[in-house]
């Protein structure tokens, strides 16, 4: 699903972000994304979601190289993927059910299936009695549900998040990371930059480890190399 073969990422400057990364993570499959403030995971799924583009090497994602993509179809590909951000990114002006139903729209699906697949996400993150709260009325941890549940009200094949649990407690944590795993075992592939290593420790995950752009290692979680 996703193939980093010799990426390497420099902004304007020289600042070099990410240097010479390679790793393999199958279709259907979860790991972690760990390292450092300023390690290079931000820019790493950055590249993924096709928000920025390598200086050199491949991404290939879904079996298609991400170099060769034009700019045009670059909203398509995203159609396949599920980007969640540890702010939220939800639109306090419109209830949960709007910016849950948002991608689909975009997408032109009718309302009939817009209200069938928004109430189906929104049931499956446990907050379908919500719809037409607004997000400022919500708790963190709410919030960060409905931000899951447009992420993936498109039945996405990949699942992003950046640092999802950052902002809330250790129990909520658990609770969001449930959710992950819930829809890794339906078959959706899962990537996910954390500093969570406890938590993660304790889910037999593979991590990948980054420090100041490189590649470390990939190793299962919770058990020693």
């Amino acid at each position: 699903m996703i193939l980093f073969d010799q990426v390497s990422k420099r902004y304007r400057g020289g600042n070099e972000a990410l240097s010479q990364v390679n790793f393999h993570l199958q279709a259907g499959e979860m790991a972690f994304l760990t390292g450092h403030s300023g390690a290079g995971k931000s820019t790493l799924l950055k590249l993924i979601a096709l928000i920025e583009r390598a200086s050199s090497g491949n991404v290939i994602i879904g079996g298609k190289n991400l170099n060769k993509v034009s700019r045009h179809t670059i909203p398509y590909l995203r159609r396949n993927m599920g980007i969640i951000f540890q702010d939220y990114q939800l639109l306090n002006d419109r209830t949960v059910f709007d910016n849950v139903a948002l991608p689909l729209i975009i997408s032109g699906f009718s309302s009939r299936e817009v209200k069938r697949r928004v109430h189906a996400a929104l049931d499956k993150v446990g907050l379908l009695r919500f719809e037409k709260k607004y997000p400022i009325t919500l708790s963190g941890g709410e919030q960060q549900r409905v931000s899951i549940a447009r992420a993936v009200v498109n039945k996405p094949a990949l699942l992003l998040a950046d640092e999802p649990t950052g902002n809330l407690d250790p129990d909520l944590s658990r609770e969001i990371m449930d959710l992950f795993m819930a829809f890794n075992q339906v078959g959706v592939t899962v990537f996910i930059a954390t500093h969570d290593i406890p938590l993660i420790n304790q889910l037999n995950k593979r991590i990948v480890k980054l420090s100041h752009g490189k590649l470390l290692d990939t190793a299962v979680s919770g058990v020693e190399q």
